[in-house]
């Protein structure tokens, strides 16, 4: 027999050991022999270093007003969508749960998937959005309710690709499930060990598709044919990660028939659609658009700065006048970002650094100080250009200008980049310091989105007090 445990209380435990526990797994890719030395190479992050990242710096629901696109095999077939947590008619205990986590009302994404997936009979989805809309709370409150607590063994599947993703959806379902005692969870993951020729009691298993492998077609610690209902999170990042396509699908293929399949995404690429509609036969799908991000409310400039020091200087000029109150320095290297973090504390600066040689646990603790505002100025590389959304950010520097492999402008990571401030309908002020060798690629940038980027003179105070009124 499997132990029991008190799931509330390892799920607090497992979080605790994450921050020892993570320094001992490599997520990042495989280092290609040509590869040029890291200090000057272009810091990058891999999609499951991404994904944990913006989990953790959208730890709050972020509200989206954003449109859904639907499709499903019968258009005129009614689907429904609810406005209160009270109309899917819930166990009181779950209900109960969802408002201790601070969730008032159904996200935009939850308004339509949850009735859906809490449907009888059941049917299969694919929902596809942003992290930080409701993904996770959604599917975790269909688990839950699909269980049936007096039977003892595993009912419920939930595939994550990294053993931190899976703690992440772990803490939502331990949380959620509170007041539900008598529904048991437990994760399958890297250093959980079952007793051979035992089996699993526990109704629902979340983990990492290499573990359950194991604990279900070489172990048989528990049935797949007996699984009701099949999540798959993070499927961008699961078939990015070379060999956890072909072990969901072996997986999903000792399914039952009668299985419910649940596929979320983050993204809308093809071949993640494809992977889906491989694995969900006949599903409903549905997509929360993109949020889009806009150049209109951000006043961007530009500051001559011939060498380094001189880039440092404007940057302090700016940020002594300018009413800050936070802001994102983005380097192109992990070692300009360290040298002008180093710089900017020797100075006075309350700031923290973000870059790819940091381990997991050292990045969550810069993210969660930087959220909470220990400090002010956030110095970062490409790691972090994408899905932050922090309302105090009201500052975005390029330190340096982003290219592409080719030293060409890279338009699309300063969209990004700059779509970090400005958000939640504000006003935002970017700056990019350039020098004569990247003239160009400012002027590139500029004509790609048809916005001005004005000349800011980084030397003169008055001026810079007229960008901040």
């Amino acid at each position: 027999m499997a132990e029991k445990i008190d799931w509330s209380k390892y799920v607090q435990e497992q979080d605790t050991a994450l921050t020892t526990e993570v320094e001992k797994i490599d997520i990042k890719e495989e280092k290609k022999k040509d590869e040029p030395n890291k200090e000057s190479a272009a810091d990058e992050a891999s999609p499951a270093e991404v994904s944990l990242l913006t989990k953790i710096i959208r730890k709050g629901l972020v509200s989206n007003k954003n449109d859904l696109e639907i499709q499903r095999q019968n258009p005129n077939s009614p689907l429904h969508s609810v406005k209160t947590f009270e109309a899917l008619n819930l166990n009181p205990n779950l209900l109960k749960g969802i408002y201790d986590m601070g969730f008032n009302a159904p996200s935009k994404i939850q308004e339509t998937a949850l009735p859906t997936l809490l449907a009888v009979p059941s049917q299969n989805l694919i929902a596809q959005s942003q992290s930080g809309t409701g993904k996770t709370a959604a599917f975790v409150l269909a688990m839950l309710s699909k269980v049936d607590s007096t039977k003892k063994y595993p009912q419920v599947l939930c595939l994550s690709p990294t053993y931190e993703l899976a703690i992440q959806t772990g803490e939502v379902a331990a949380h959620m499930a509170k007041f539900c005692p008598e529904i048991e969870m437990k994760y399958a993951v890297r250093g959980e060990e079952v007793p051979r020729g035992s089996k699993l009691t526990e109704h629902i298993i979340i983990g990492t598709p290499g573990k359950v492998m194991d604990w279900a077609l070489k172990f048989r610690v528990f049935d797949l044919k007996k699984i009701i209902v099949f999540v798959l999170d993070e499927a961008d990042v699961m078939i990015a990660q070379q060999g956890h396509q072909d072990q969901c699908i072996r997986i999903h293929k000792e399914l039952g028939p009668a299985c419910q399949m649940m596929f979320f995404s983050a993204t809308y690429e093809n071949d993640v659609m494809e992977f889906a509609q491989a694995i969900v036969k006949n599903p409903i799908i549905i997509r929360l658009k993109r949020e889009e991000e806009s150049l209109d409310n951000i006043q961007q400039y530009y500051v001559m700065c011939p060498t380094q020091d001189h880039k440092y200087k404007a940057l302090t000029n700016i940020y002594g006048t300018v009413g800050v109150g936070q802001a994102i320095i983005f380097c192109h290297t992990r070692k300009t970002a360290n040298w002008l973090a180093e710089k900017m504390s020797r100075d006075g600066h309350a700031v923290a650094v973000l870059t790819g040689d940091l381990t997991v646990e050292q990045r969550i603790n810069v993210l969660d100080r930087f959220r909470g505002g220990q400090e002010k100025v956030l110095i970062t590389t490409n790691v972090l250009s994408r899905g932050i959304d922090i309302e105090q950010v009201t500052i975005v520097v390029n330190f340096d200008l982003p290219v592409d492999q080719n030293g060409r402008a890279d338009c699309d990571t300063y969209l990004h980049r700059i779509g970090r401030t400005g958000r939640f309908g504000k006003h935002g002020i970017a700056i990019n310091l350039i020098d004569s060798s990247t003239k160009h690629i400012c002027k590139s940038i500029e004509e790609h989105f048809n916005r001005k980027i004005n000349f800011l003179n980084a030397e003169d105070c008055d001026e810079i007090e007229k960008i901040a009124a």
